[in-house]
């Protein structure tokens, strides 16, 4: 069966966006080296990658541009040609390369993808399918890199979970930029 794991970034006080959906606090530190390695290393892996449409809009304006491939080029590459499905009732099409647009129920085409053959699957961003396919009980992992930074005000990634999450911590590395990354299992 495959595994479907979410990849965010949350503040120290665990919001994944700030109040009107800002992540450029996702960015402070992004120059230092070690981290770089780090989202490089990721973006190697062959996962399918699945959003929801807010997080989709945001991607699709980015990284297919001169300005991603300048400043992230291994990601860019991975980003503009990996497989990808957005997840929306409201798009007519999705225009970005390799990108398949879902627009039936999330937790029956979830379910059916995670029993189909291919590689892994990964989240970014799209905290309203997070909380939707955390409740269902769908997501085999949580990857999060904390940043040194509070809001004060925004969304949480489980907003709206229905009742307690178990997991499991398997992984936590610290970075110099101040950032942790934590990898957690879900517990059935």
């Amino acid at each position: 069966m495959r595994k479907l794991t979410v990849f965010n970034h949350v503040t120290l006080d665990g919001y994944f966006v700030g109040e009107n959906g800002d992540m450029s606090w996702a960015h402070n530190g992004n120059d230092d080296a070690e981290y770089q390695a780090f989202v490089a290393g990721n973006a190697s892996g062959d996962a399918e990658l699945l959003f929801g449409r807010v997080t989709y809009d945001m991607m699709a304006g980015y990284w297919p541009t001169p300005i991603a491939s300048q400043h992230a080029p291994i990601v860019a590459e991975k980003m503009n040609s990996g497989k990808k499905i957005v997840f929306s009732k409201t798009m007519d099409k999705a225009l970005w390369n390799n990108t398949k647009l879902v627009k039936g129920d999330l937790i029956k085409e979830v379910r059916k993808m995670k029993e189909e053959k291919g590689p892994d699957m990964v989240i970014l961003g799209s905290g309203s399918i997070v909380a939707q396919l955390a409740a269902a009980g769908l997501v085999d992992n949580y990857q999060m890199v904390i940043n040194p930074v509070a809001l004060g005000k925004g969304r949480t990634l489980f907003e709206g979970l229905p009742k307690m999450l178990s997991l499991k911590l398997t992984n936590s590395r610290t970075f110099n930029n101040g950032k942790v990354f934590l990898s957690y299992e879900a517990i059935a």
